[in-house]
């Protein structure tokens, strides 16, 4: 996991289900509402997990992306 300014980036390359959606978790739950994040998996299931899974906790998903055999997601960490 890495951070710039304002994106704050989650390498969850190589794993698979549910361990990328609990990297983003655990990342979410030390950030503030308005950060983004990008996950980069090579999971294809993040691509439906991750959005689900921030759907039903209130984060706004911003983008997918696919590509080169990785998934990129990046979401906004919604309100308390």
């Amino acid at each position: 996991m890495s951070a710039s300014d304002d994106m704050v980036i989650v390498d969850a390359r190589r794993l698979l289900c549910p361990m990328p959606v609990i990297r983003v978790q655990n990342v979410v739950k030390k950030r503030p509402p308005g950060t983004r994040i990008k996950a980069i998996c090579t999971d294809p299931g993040a691509l439906s997990d991750i959005p689900a899974w921030a759907r039903i906790n209130g984060h706004t998903i911003i983008e997918t992306l696919s590509g080169d055999d990785e998934h990129i997601i990046t979401l906004e960490v919604g309100g308390p």
